[in-house]
């Protein structure tokens, strides 16, 4: 009896440890909000008055309960093993990576593992985070494995870790467009959500953006929001813009926490932070990409698109987001081609582009690109662009927005601790704790309740900024350009009313380290093109840097 006793006493014991030790590893504290006034008087001069932060880290998201999942599993994976993987993975493009696995170097759970080190090493510390991400997937190990033991041919998008702009809808993660209104909205995926999660992408979680796609203040900062705070620029922490409104899709991409993510744009959102963060994105022709599932600003001007490292990822990700959605009233059969775009770069000899002679004088890297390209062939056509007035720009997204956020918050929206459906409640929501939801006020809201255009007089705008912008691009047709050349998201607003694609790729640095790109704009419905002549830019260039600080 006595044994038996003694027997019981050491299996409860060790269960005794084990739970303890499970529950310490649940309730462990691996984050410390700090004191950011240091950091937010050290910006209050900034030269960009845009980075004359009002807070850093957000007051209302526990980073504790976003890591904590995940942590166990994460705490496990060796510093060895990454440093082994680190050269095979780190900048690497996908084909490569799916050939390393093929090749049985490490599996899909070890590539989840690889990334989410790297996540929990820079976004932990106050001092290296990018306040990036918002949400982690707590499941997606368990779909890696899942994945790891199907052999069977699929999209080279397969195992690829993905994060999402925390606008796009993703079941079982909540979809809070930066707003404490919406911090509690539980959807179903969105279109290409679904389309990603059938090609075999894994999603590994969502990244932080301008609240409300950069449509909720005027002059605030980039990739600021109530929820996820202040999201900073890998290539200087405080000192560069990160570009907005995919500010986290950028910044995430550059610093590899995943092989890429995906952002959107109504007019520069997707071209701003991908030239600040120097990663490939390509804001693509209006239908192309389905929109359901997304919080809107503009079902006139919205749409997703891929944001990766270089442009052979780029085109994987669009081709694994394709399809023709039926709730979507733009969306289209797309054309082939895109997939195999990166394979089939465009001979130079056989390109015509427009350049801007005002940018060759103001811009002395595009002027060094451009040459590149006219010494490897390409046909380069110079040309002053003529002014075009984009009048009632505002109005466009006003009415779209306040039309449309009604239906999504109608049609998308599941969760009963989400109260708001309208654009006056959220205002109203707004203002009752403004210091916490709106630090830098809702101009852009009130302006939507104060726009009076009339439904005739707003279908008539629409048809005029189209016809403006397509009339700025009509060189292209005149002397049979391929593509249009312009500076990061310089000419995003004439490229969104005319509904035309732009791809947009590092073409290097400024003295002092900031970022810039080279954007190729072009015809409708041309994406396969545009991405193989980048991918002939990006072979003559091969501009992209890793960010210093997060090289290790």
């Amino acid at each position: 009896m006595g044994k038996y006793a003694v027997y019981c006493f050491l299996i409860l014991g060790f269960f005794s440890c084990k739970l303890e030790k499970a529950e310490s590893s649940k309730d462990k504290v691996l984050w410390v909000p700090y004191n950011d006034s240091t950091d937010v008087a050290a910006n209050a001069e900034h030269e960009n008055t845009r980075m004359r932060y009002k807070f850093i880290q957000s007051k209302v998201l526990d980073k504790n309960e976003v890591f904590s999942p995940l942590y166990q599993e994460v705490s496990q994976f060796a510093e060895e093993r990454y440093e082994v993987m680190k050269p095979l993975i780190l900048e690497q493009d996908i084909p490569t990576i799916q050939n390393h696995i093929d090749q049985g170097k490490f599996t899909y759970e070890d590539l989840v593992l690889f990334y989410l080190h790297r996540i929990y090493k820079y976004e932990l510390p106050n001092h290296t985070t990018l306040n990036t991400i918002i949400a982690l997937n707590p499941n997606v190990l368990e779909e890696a494995r899942g994945l790891d033991e199907n052999l069977e041919i699929h999209h080279p998008i397969y195992g690829m870790p993905i994060l999402l702009k925390d606008n796009i809808g993703t079941l079982g993660m909540k979809t809070t467009a930066g707003a404490v209104a919406l911090k509690e909205n539980q959807t179903d995926d969105a279109f290409i959500v679904e389309h990603l999660k059938a090609n075999g992408a894994l999603i590994l979680g969502k990244v932080n953006l301008s609240e409300w796609a950069n449509y909720i203040c005027e002059g605030c900062p980039n990739g600021q929001s109530a929820v996820g705070g202040q999201t900073l620029n890998p290539y200087g922490r405080r000192i560069f813009d990160t570009g907005g409104s995919s500010a986290g899709s950028g910044t995430s991409t550059a610093a590899n926490y995943a092989v890429g993510a995906v952002g959107t744009e109504t007019s520069g959102s997707i071209l701003s932070p991908s030239t600040n963060n120097s990663v490939v994105g390509l804001k693509p022709t209006i239908g192309l990409l389905s929109r359901t599932g997304i919080v809107p600003i503009s079902s006139t001007l919205d749409t997703p698109g891929p944001m990766t490292k270089n442009v052979t990822d780029n085109a994987i990700l669009l081709d694994a987001m394709l399809g023709k959605d039926e709730k979507d009233s733009k969306s289209v059969v797309p054309e082939p081609g895109i997939l195999s775009a990166w394979l089939n770069p465009e001979p130079l000899q056989n390109v015509r582009l427009g350049v801007m002679k005002d940018l060759l004088e103001q811009d002395s890297l595009y002027a060094v690109s451009v040459n590149r390209l006219k010494e490897a062939g390409a046909q380069i056509v110079e040309y002053e662009p003529n002014d075009v007035a984009l009048d009632g720009f505002l109005s466009l997204l006003n009415i779209d927005m306040r039309n449309d956020l009604v239906a999504y918050l109608d049609s998308q929206v599941k969760d009963s601790l989400v109260k708001v459906k309208s654009v006056q409640d959220i205002v109203n929501f707004n203002k009752k704790d403004s210091l916490v939801r709106i630090p830098y006020g809702q101009g852009r809201f009130d302006g939507i309740l104060q726009d009076s255009i009339s439904e005739e007089d707003f279908q008539v705008l629409k048809g005029t900024l189209m016809a403006s912008g397509k009339e700025y691009f009509n060189i292209m047709d005149r002397e049979n350009l391929d593509a249009v050349l312009s500076v990061g998201s310089g000419h995003s607003s004439l490229a969104a009313v005319a509904e035309y694609p732009a791809l947009t790729i590092p073409m290097g640095y400024s003295p002092k380290g900031r970022p810039t790109n080279l954007t190729f704009i072009g015809k409708p419905w041309t994406e396969a093109h545009l991405l193989r002549i980048g991918k002939a830019f990006e072979d003559l260039t091969k501009s992209r840097k890793i960010p210093e600080a997060y090289r290790d």
